[in-house]
């Protein structure tokens, strides 16, 4: 069994190329740069030469902050996710495709938790373009009869996150401080709150997606929201430490960001078997025990 999968040096990518080995995959990894995956002559060339029985596609940005700043670079996913199904079609049907979507989709829901039949909404470039690719693959899958299944992901974390990720930004603050690098960690609203889980978990939902015989959109997440209080108060109290002593709240980092994204899984439970296997509070124990 060969997998193809784009986006292959990220943290799921990484993930999801250790899971696949160990199932005994014979796993071609594209970064950026590695092809045009907006070109779908490219792709196909991609396509023939690898001789994929399974394509993951994780190629796209992952921060929304950013997406302000570069829309074109957030909405090419669609333009992606395309060129891959439409190379597919060309070159072997067969072939099995997941889509990495986002709770992002949903914007600022109506209902919580949000599922499968949440309505789309999104309120940021990144989202809109995470929106498209499903969109592009609900299509192709009706119209062309394709394999291709969208995991709706929502935060996922690891060791493997950069900085700039709120979890991974506070355990690596922690331990600043514990080294005497650091005297305080300064965060935004610490009212906010999200649905985080355990990156192996998610990635493990993706093969699942691929091994059922009929393709469908799955939504994955914990089904528990957090804030980002409990966040500074579970990583600070596995060192020891009382984080009311070290927490500064810059309002400059408060974005009054209201949403409530938690989502309901129910579907994948029942029918990929799925359960995230990582408590919130072993989560942030991970992610401090790894920082540096």
């Amino acid at each position: 069994m060969r997998a193809l999968i784009t986006g292959s040096r990220g943290q799921d990518g990484t993930y999801l190329t250790e899971l696949l080995e160990a199932k005994g995959y014979d796993v071609v990894g594209i970064g950026r740069g590695d092809c045009d995956l907006g070109d779908v002559d490219a792709v196909v060339g991609l396509l023939r030469e690898v001789a994929p029985r399974e394509v993951y596609n994780l190629a796209a940005a992952t921060f929304v902050p950013t997406s302000w700043d570069d829309p074109a670079a957030a909405l090419s996913a669609g333009v992606t996710c395309g060129a891959l199904l439409a190379a597919i079609a060309r070159v072997d049907p067969g072939i099995r495709f997941f889509q990495a979507s986002s709770a992002d989709v949903f914007g600022t829901p109506d209902e919580v938790p949000q599922n499968e039949r949440t309505p789309y909404r999104p309120h940021s470039p990144y989202g809109a373009g995470k929106a498209s690719a499903d969109h592009v693959v609900a299509a192709y899958r009706a119209q062309k009869q394709l394999h291709a299944s969208s995991g709706i992901l929502f935060n996922h974390e690891s060791p493997r996150r950069p900085a700039h990720f709120l979890p991974a930004k506070v355990a690596q603050g922690v331990r600043a401080i514990v080294a005497g690098r650091a005297d305080e960690l300064v965060l935004g609203d610490l009212d906010a709150k999200r649905d985080w889980g355990w990156a192996p978990d998610y990635v493990r939902a993706m093969w699942l997606m691929l091994q059922q015989d009929e393709p469908d959109d799955y939504v994955i997440a914990t089904g528990e929201a957090h804030s980002v209080r409990e966040l500074a108060e579970l990583a600070f109290a596995h060192v020891g430490l009382d984080w009311q002593q070290y927490v500064r709240v810059d309002p400059g980092l408060v974005r009054g960001d209201e949403r409530m994204l938690v989502g309901d899984a129910s579907k994948a439970h029942a029918r990929l078997g799925w359960a995230p296997s990582v408590t919130f509070e072993q989560l942030v124990q991970l992610l401090v025990d790894a920082a540096a």
